[in-house]
């Protein structure tokens, strides 16, 4: 993958599980590195929680592999009420500000989901925000569904798709039983995976939206549909071992303050990693065969061009999908 990387800049944009993936991604490009000293934090960190960006050299492949913290994808913003008091709010209508960095990237990879389940995002209570107007109440899917669609838009206005691969990694699953991350929810005794798709949750409605969105942008997207793939690993959370630092609280009840949603490295995010590369390569192969086709147009006039053209765009091609099941289409990757 370090090959396919070089030269290159791979950005990952979204939430704590994107996260979970770069630093998934990282391990595996610093592990295959022949020099690993030569592999290293831009600022020197080695604490990653905290900041609002990372970005890991390879020095020896001139790449970096970067992560910008954007839960909702949108801006988070603040304005003030009546009496002077600042309160928070969420910006539907404007992408996150850090976008000037990352739109001009060779390879970005986008998620979003966890952050919009929360309580004060799914009340929707003056909360969201258009322009000067913050809505006194707007159901969740109606903000998810404008958050997407101004993400789409800026997508189809601002970024290159001929110098940008743009992915969206969908929604990964949680595994909390009797409770949920703020109360109490649990998955500590989960030992196997889910072997009987009886017991699989149902299609999250945030994917049907993103996936209408996505129907309607002009720029191509490769959708890492990995949702039922992460619900049959219930197993594969860290629950207890969330990390090493707990506050008293949580020292002194731990069962009640268990991680259900993040996944243990190595794990299931190397998977989501798998498919990323799989599609690159893909993407890198059909790149080569175009610039191989434009070769041989410009020292063979008379070659039929359509005719390569429509070779170009048959089944296995990263064209538009030819119908059926979005989750069996090219941009959908699921397993």
């Amino acid at each position: 993958m370090l090959k396919l990387l070089r030269g290159k800049r791979l950005v990952f944009v979204g939430d704590s599980l994107n996260r979970n993936m770069w630093e998934s991604l990282v391990c595996i490009l610093k592990n295959s590195a022949k020099n690993p000293k030569n592999v290293y934090e831009a600022s020197g960190r080695h604490y990653f929680r905290n900041e609002a960006s990372y970005t890991f050299v390879f020095k020896d492949y001139n790449c970096t592999v970067e992560f910008f913290v954007a839960p909702f994808l949108v801006q988070e913003w603040e304005v003030k009420d009546k009496n002077g008091t600042t309160k928070e709010t969420l910006r539907l209508d404007l992408v996150v500000n850090d976008s000037k960095h990352f739109k001009s990237a060779d390879i970005v990879i986008f998620n979003t989901g966890h952050w919009w389940t929360h309580e004060k995002t799914s009340k929707g209570e003056d909360y969201y925000q258009e322009g000067s107007n913050v809505y006194k109440q707007l159901d969740v899917q109606e903000a998810f569904r404008k958050a997407i669609t101004t993400w789409g838009r800026w997508i189809d206005n601002n970024v290159d798709p001929q110098k940008t691969h743009v992915f969206f990694r969908g929604y990964s699953s949680t595994h909390f039983r009797g409770g949920q991350w703020n109360s109490g929810g649990q998955c500590d005794s989960e030992t196997e995976p889910i072997t009987n798709d009886t017991y699989l949750e149902k299609y999250p409605w945030k994917m049907k939206v993103f996936e209408t969105v996505m129907r309607g942008m002009k720029t191509p997207i490769s959708y890492l549909n990995i949702t039922k793939l992460t619900d049959y690993r219930k197993d594969a959370h860290p629950s207890v071992y969330r990390k090493q630092r707990l506050s008293t609280e949580e020292k002194k009840t731990p069962l009640k303050f268990q991680d259900c949603s993040h996944w243990c490295l190595p794990g299931v995010p190397d998977s989501w990693n798998e498919l990323l590369y799989a599609e690159m390569a893909y993407w890198g192969h059909r790149t080569l065969m175009v610039s191989l086709v434009w070769m041989v147009v410009a020292v063979w006039p008379g070659l039929d061009l359509q005719y390569l053209q429509d070779e170009l765009q048959s089944p296995g091609s990263c064209s538009e999908p030819q119908g059926g099941d979005l989750d069996t289409q090219v941009r959908s990757q699921t397993m």
